[in-house]
């Protein structure tokens, strides 16, 4: 049973805290897609490879928030997930 501050991936289905996905929000009333601020219908999506190339290939994001999702949201997102990999430190 979800608690509730928990959220679901739209591509993985993994239930965890609000925290540790990416939030892509349809803004109300003007049907824009934006990142992480803003009222309207929201998806969460893990910062994941797998989970984005899912949600991108199958359009999980587009379905969602029953709004076209713009190539730029996508690539920002691709720029998170790089730039989180980047930082993260590798085991010797």
């Amino acid at each position: 049973m979800k608690k509730p501050n928990q959220r679901r991936c739209i591509s993985c289905y993994k239930v965890a805290d609000k925290k540790e996905f990416w939030r892509v929000i349809r803004l109300y009333p003007s049907h824009q897609v934006q990142l992480d601020k803003g009222m309207g219908r929201s998806a969460y999506l893990c910062p994941s490879a797998s989970c984005l190339t899912a949600a991108q290939r199958k359009n999980r994001l587009g379905r969602a928030l029953k709004a076209t999702v713009p190539i730029e949201i996508y690539e920002k997102l691709w720029q998170r997930l790089s730039a989180a990999a980047a930082a993260t430190p590798t085991k010797s």
